[in-house]
């Protein structure tokens, strides 16, 4: 009987602290024992954004404590587990560095293997906790800090399509919530006040929209929100309005350029049936989950997406890499480093601007 691995997983890129212990079960996907998240929102939320410096402080206070709530909850002795995995990029270095510096410890302490993860292939894979993945896939990575679209064609190799040009999904949904005063986190608070308003009411552009190619736009969205919202004078049901608007607006944007991104897909690797994977803490979006299944039935090709509590940043989704990196025996040494930016297709132009490449 072979050997099913488990792995403890470590997450502080931002303004999680999170930590889980996963074990693949042998249907290719994963058995979650535990997945602890200590959310900032408290700490941030007065700033209406995240401080890097409280972020990290808050890390240094719960780490310790998360971790062994994660395995206490898992019933697993470190002495069981297989590998330690902590994400090492992107994402704020003095975040990163609290993480990724303990996993080092406790992978050597313990003389287990460690793995270095990057944050974004967490989010790649994290569907397959629950549902089997077979490549090559679609991926439409949406968060906070990024916004993609690339073909998945194993572990560790990705071929990017589009990406934003400017600001990522995830930015664009907080910088909105905040001109409107709607709180914060941004995007929930969106998709909540959404509802309550008219989505045509307001019309907005969708920046390069007719332009070739998939890569995405939202910063004029972003300013013709801001012009809107100094008209608005505090009447709430405009502010709906307009929060309406903006979501409706993002819908038609992911609409035109997923088309384009899966007819892109289709003749890179001439696959008949496609898959969509949507990941990413803005994959939590309903509307978009809606958006992107009705242009799955259009298209005739299969979306999925990972459990909603596994769009946000979670351990649960880096200890998953560990395991699929820990069966290539790809293992990091510990003197692996923290980056702040860490793309998945380390070929792919960095985007600065419209057609302006660097």
């Amino acid at each position: 009987m072979t050997k099913k691995i488990t792995f403890l997983g470590i997450e502080t890129s931002c303004d999680e602290t999170a930590a889980a212990v996963i074990r693949e079960n042998g249907g290719g996907t994963a058995d979650v024992l535990s997945n602890v998240v200590s959310s900032q929102i408290k700490e941030h939320e007065k700033f209406g954004g995240v401080v890097p410096e409280l972020a990290a402080r808050a890390h240094l206070e719960n780490i310790d404590y998360i971790i062994n709530s994660a395995l206490i909850k898992s019933k697993i002795s470190l002495k069981e587990i297989d590998g330690i995995a902590a994400t090492a990029g992107p994402g704020l270095i003095v975040c990163l560095t609290i993480g990724l510096n303990i996993g080092k410890s406790i992978a050597a302490f313990s003389r287990k293997p460690f793995i270095g993860v990057n944050h974004l292939e967490g989010h790649a894979l994290s569907p397959g906790l629950e549902n089997k993945l077979e490549f090559p896939y679609l991926l439409l990575l949406i968060s906070g800090g990024h916004t993609q679209f690339l073909i998945v064609k194993d572990i560790g190799h990705y071929q990017q399509l589009g990406t934003t040009i400017d600001d990522a999904l995830g930015e664009a949904f907080d910088k909105t919530a905040k001109m409107l005063n709607l709180g914060y986190p941004g995007g929930p608070k969106v998709e909540k006040f959404s509802k309550l308003g008219d989505k045509n009411f307001f019309k907005l552009p969708e920046p390069i929209i007719n332009k070739a190619g998939c890569n995405l736009s939202f910063a004029g969205l972003k300013t013709a929100v801001l012009r809107e919202t100094r008209k608005i004078n505090g009447n709430d049901k405009a502010k709906y309005n307009l929060a309406a608007s903006f979501q409706n607006t993002i819908n038609k944007i992911l609409y035109k350029k997923t088309k384009v991104a899966v007819k892109m897909f289709k003749d890179s690797t001439q696959c008949k049936k496609v898959k969509l994977v949507v990941a990413g803490g803005v994959a939590a979006n309903k509307s978009i989950r809606e958006n992107l299944n009705n242009l799955s039935k259009d298209m005739n090709f299969e979306t999925i997406y990972p459990n909603i509590k596994f769009c946000g940043d979670n351990a649960a989704m880096i200890a998953w890499v560990g395991i699929q990196k820990y069966k290539k025996k790809l293992f990091d040494n510990l003197k692996i480093k923290a980056k702040s930016r860490w793309p998945l297709d380390k070929t792919a132009p960095y985007m600065k601007g419209p057609g302006l490449k660097l």
